[in-house]
């Protein structure tokens, strides 16, 4: 498929827009986006993905604009290492060095929240190899809820997940 504007490179980036129910769809190579600034192309408010993510920073884990929250001004969230701050980390949507994460987590966590329903990064496990990663995590996941067991007095279902914990190390200690 060819871009839909120059008609000459292959199309790698593709778009669909919505509106009123009516769904357009855009197929454009990187040289036409890049002129257009990422933009979708025929649309009269030229959006990109970066000002879509913008609004999402620009938003609390409530829904509510971080600029409309009341009370009195707050103190710019500024990373300690690189002095970035949380303002211009949404404009440029680029970190300024690690320590932004921890810096700005009170925010990300959040959105990551929303974004992709966990803020842990599990990855993905090799078929082959991976029974030992799988045993492990799932040691650590009984562990956690033997723990919420324990402190909510509910023994018994705690030594079955005791049990289940002592049968998968037993397992990983014969891998």
């Amino acid at each position: 498929m060819y871009c839909q504007e120059c008609g000459k490179k292959p199309a790698t980036l593709h778009f669909t827009k919505i509106v009123n129910g009516e769904k357009t769809e855009f197929h454009i190579c990187e040289g036409c986006a890049r002129e257009r600034g990422e933009g979708i192309p025929g649309s009269p408010n030229s959006f990109s993905i970066h000002s879509l993510l913008s609004g999402l920073l620009d938003f609390n884990a409530i829904g509510n604009s971080s600029s409309a929250l009341s009370g009195a001004p707050q103190q710019p969230i500024r990373c300690e290492e690189c002095g970035l701050t949380y303002t211009q980390f949404s404009k440029i949507g680029r970190f300024g060095c690690s320590s932004c994460y921890q810096a700005f987590s009170e925010r990300l966590d959040p959105l990551l929240k929303r974004v992709h329903s966990s803020t842990t990064h599990n990855g993905k496990i090799p078929k082959r190899s991976g029974g030992l990663i799988q045993c492990r995590r799932e040691i650590e996941r009984l562990r956690k809820d033997l723990h919420t067991h324990i402190e909510q007095e509910e023994f018994e279902s705690a030594a079955t997940l005791r049990d289940e914990i002592r049968e998968l190390e037993r397992k990983i200690a014969e891998m």
